[in-house]
Formats: structure tokens, sequence, C-alpha cells
């Protein structure tokens, strides 16, 4: 085994997960909440990939993991579009200035 402990795992998505939490609750524009909810689910990602490592289950955590990091595509590709409709409706990307919805 390596020197790291699970803990220190723990910690470091633990850490990421509070920074993707601030990040998309202080950000005002489409892309900073974005980047938000990539950290959170990268956070989530090494705690699912710490528990793999260090408890009998397999590749569990690592098929999870891989899961998430498929997801986080299909939705940066979807926010992306919607981001871009956004910008064409509203000429910005300041989440709080569009506040009209249009069908």
């Amino acid at each position: 085994m390596d020197g790291v402990s699970l803990n220190a795992y723990l910690l470091v998505g633990a850490v990421l997960f509070v920074c993707g939490v601030v990040c998309m609750a202080t950000k005002r524009n489409g892309i900073g909440v974005l980047m938000g909810v990539e950290l959170v689910l990268n956070g989530a990602n090494v705690n699912f990939v710490a528990f793999s490592h260090y408890m009998p289950l397999g590749l569990d955590g690592q098929v999870i993991a891989l899961f998430v990091i498929v997801l986080a595509a299909a939705e940066a590709a979807v926010a992306l579009a919607i981001a871009l409709n956004y910008y064409n409706s509203f000429q910005t990307i300041d989440v709080d200035r569009g506040d009209d919805l249009r069908g």
C-alpha cells in the first residue's frame, strides 16, 4: 500500500465538494456556476475511487466514477448549448439579468 491514508483522500474530496458548492452559490455568470458543478462532481469522484481502492469491493467505485465522468461530459455539452442560447436571447451571460422566460 501507499503511504496516503483514506482520510487524506476523503479530505481532498470534501474540499473539492465544498469549493464547488461555494462557487455555485457565489458566482453570477453561468460559466462560473457550471465550473462549481464540475468541482462537486470531481469531489464525488475522488471519494468513489478512494473507497474502491481501500475497500474490498472490487472496481465498483471506479465504474461509478466513470459514469459520473460521462454524466459530467453530457452536462457540459447541454449546459454550453443552454448558455449560448441564453447569450443570444439576453446579450449577457449574467444569470441575474435574465428575468423573463420566452418560449
